[in-house]
């Protein structure tokens, strides 16, 4: 029998065909040497987005339609995954996997003087040699290495970077001026018998030498969620007969001591990642290479925001054998263990899992049900654009961390209520986010609430609220005031309330001035929000701009917007209001008149609560924030911090940050 063999038509293809068949001497074979289609089309630069095919096509088309019998390819020429219709029969061992340097002169890398050129047809390459000399010139080159060192001799380029194997089997080692330390294709050096699948025989003559016998297999292996008896037996089993295993944040660690294999933790958690996702790639194919059999082990299933599908890619494009067992993710195991339904009759018939990740753009699918992972802190930014393309302020959401241990904790809140919260629970935390929430408001008027602002009233459905106010709000009576206003008042033409307390203790002053209200007919009046702006119903005032973000930032923006300019603007506020309104209208061209119509102090009866019992804490101001900072001397972790509006939640955000 007369094997026809396929390969490409260079001096070093026809080498390649000539080493795999040294190991098969009494095997007699014929060429069927052609161009491959980047053969045909030495103008493409390798650095392009090519085909995965530019060098096989050719080859594997005369497997397909029965013209050869294998093809012979370099190995790392070949296309993921191979074309439908073809195996791999053989790897064959790398001889050298390294890169080399030619040169004119048999000079060294360092030896180039700057500006010198340097021919490669790699990316990888390319970076490699700028990151070791950066002051050099990369030349874009193709063709044969024949060609390409003719390039070097005649002056073209100074210098050629090459796999050391291509010039050992060209017998061109004298070429070799220096071995450089590049990081190089994991396939660099192996040959690649391929042929068309179901052809036992034939895979059979070849395989004798294929390295990949020798490799160990890797298994991806969800865990679960957390609580070790969830996980699956035919995950127990594999990790029974592993030799190394490679695990994430497992929460219970105990759980890995009966398992006699070597262990290697590789977590990544927002802010502390132990190895990069391209550093565990490697790990675990270097150990498997080794022959190893490998665990690669991931909380939740492998599958559901877990890198799974890239380290199988990763792995089987370089032939390694990968099998994956799933594992029960935590945003369905936090269904049966906070006993809130994903979809129910009536209420929820579609269900979306979702990263809520701060790398990646917010994403609000159109589901009845969502469920966020690795949301915590983007939180407030998933609840602003839910509400924004339409989902109720109202809807309830349940924060779920810990899930399936005993340590798991639910709090229940709103996206009204998250849209201006800062979330530092433990993570991974998920947000379960619909109405399906509501099956479980028996609980959730269970937790502990404490409510910091003067007020508690509409808080009173959040749960056992405990009011402990911390800031005491008591009109100024500064008779300047009068004086100020009795001068000020009639030539304003705009009025910003930033509060329901400067709205209240403005008029009350108006009224001790006996100031008819009449006067104020045509001077236009915003508000930072619906508190404020129900506050001045009470005096039938209505605004002519309501702030839809309760913050000074949405005032700002839509002075800006509307570009006002050389205004008069009033704003009755706190003694400690923050000044960032009152400068960026200033800086807008108009004239401000602060008025702190009331005083804003600590509360010198507030006691310590036991924060360890609360589930949300609930801030109404600025104020109110650094007299929680005066009394238990840090901003809490494991609780959800509420704000009320965008000022107050930054006010939050700064103190936490500024004690990390």
């Amino acid at each position: 029998m007369i094997i026809k063999v396929a390969c490409r038509n260079s001096p070093l293809s026809l080498l390649q065909v000539e080493e795999v068949f040294a190991s098969h001497p009494s095997v007699e074979y014929e060429l069927l040497s052609m161009e491959s289609f980047g053969d045909k089309n030495k103008h493409i630069s390798l650095t392009d987005d090519i085909p995965g095919d530019f060098f096989t096509r050719e080859q594997d088309r005369s497997l397909l339609d029965g013209e050869a019998d294998i093809a012979v390819h370099s190995a790392k020429d070949l296309p993921y995954p191979l074309p439908c219709g073809l195996d791999l029969y053989c790897l064959t061992h790398a001889t050298d996997q390294t890169d080399a340097l030619v040169s004119r002169n048999n000079s060294g890398l360092y030896d180039l003087p700057a500006g010198a050129r340097v021919g490669t047809s790699s990316a990888t390459r390319r970076a490699e040699l700028l990151r070791l000399r950066p002051d050099l010139t990369v030349a874009d080159i193709r063709g044969t290495i024949e060609e390409r060192i003719a390039q070097v001799d005649n002056g073209s380029i100074d210098a050629l970077i090459v796999a050391t194997c291509a010039l050992k089997r060209l017998k061109l080692e004298k070429r070799i001026a220096e071995i450089l330390p590049f990081k190089t294709h994991p396939l660099q050096g192996n040959l690649a018998v391929v042929g068309v699948e179901n052809n036992p025989d034939m895979k059979s003559l070849f395989s004798t030498g294929d390295v990949r016998k020798n490799y160990g297999k890797v298994i991806l292996v969800g865990f679960g969620p957390g609580d070790p008896g969830l996980l699956t037996i035919a995950g127990d089993k594999a990790l029974s007969v592993a030799d190394i295993i490679f695990h994430d944040d497992l929460l219970d660690r105990n759980a890995l001591e009966k398992y006699k294999a070597e262990k290697y933790y590789a977590g990544k958690r927002k802010g502390r990642h132990s190895c990069h996702q391209d550093h565990i790639n490697e790990m675990v194919y270097q150990a498997a290479v080794s022959g190893k059999n490998v665990v690669r082990l991931k909380g939740g299933d492998p599958m559901i925001f877990a890198h799974g599908r890239e380290e199988i890619d990763f792995l089987k494009s370089r032939f390694v054998e990968v099998e994956v067992i799933p594992g029960i993710s935590s945003g369905i195991a936090l269904a049966s263990c906070t006993h809130i339904p994903l979809t129910h009759r009536g209420v929820a018939s579609s269900v979306a899992f979702v990263t809520g990740h701060s790398g990646n753009e917010v994403q609000t699918p159109v589901a009845d049900t969502l469920v966020y992972y690795m949301g915590g802190a983007n939180l407030s930014q998933i609840a602003r654009k839910l509400i924004a393309t339409g989902r109720p302020e109202e809807t309830p959401v349940a924060l779920v961390s810990n899930v399936s241990l005993p340590a798991q904790k639910t709090v229940y809140t709103s996206l009204k209520e998250l849209q201006h919260s800062v979330v530092r629970h433990p993570t991974p935390l998920l947000a379960i986010i619909g109405n399906v929430v509501s099956f479980e408001k028996g609980n959730a008027g269970k937790q502990n609430v404490l409510v910091t602002g003067t007020t508690c009233a509409e808080y009173a459905d959040g749960g056992n609220i405990v009011h402990s106010p911390l800031i005491s709000i008591r009109k100024n009576t500064d008779n300047n005031l009068h004086t100020v206003l009795k001068e000020k008042i009639s030539a304003q033409q705009w009025i910003v309330f930033t509060s329901r307390y400067g709205v209240r203790f403005f008029f009350e002053i108006l009224n001790e001035m006996k100031h008819d209200i009449r006067s104020l007919a045509n001077v236009k009046i915003a508000t930072v929000g619906k508190t404020t702006t129900a506050e001045l119903g009470r005096y039938n005032l209505y605004p002519d701009f309501e702030s839809d973000t309760e913050s000074a930032e949405g005032l700002i923006a839509y002075f800006e917007a509307i570009k006002l300019t050389g205004a008069k603007i009033l704003l009755p506020r706190s003694d400690k209001g923050l000044k960032s309104l009152s400068r960026a209208l200033a800086r807008l061209g108009n004239i401000i008149t602060d008025v702190p119509v009331y005083t804003n102090q600590a509360n010198a009866q507030a006691e310590k609560a036991d924060l360890a019992l609360f589930r949300k804490i609930i801030f109404t101001s600025p104020s109110g924030v650094d007299a929680f900072r005066d009394l238990y001397g840090a901003i809490p972790e494991n609780i959800l911090l509420v704000a009320r509006g965008k000022t107050t939640e930054n006010k939050l955000i700064k103190e936490i940050y500024e004690t990390l």
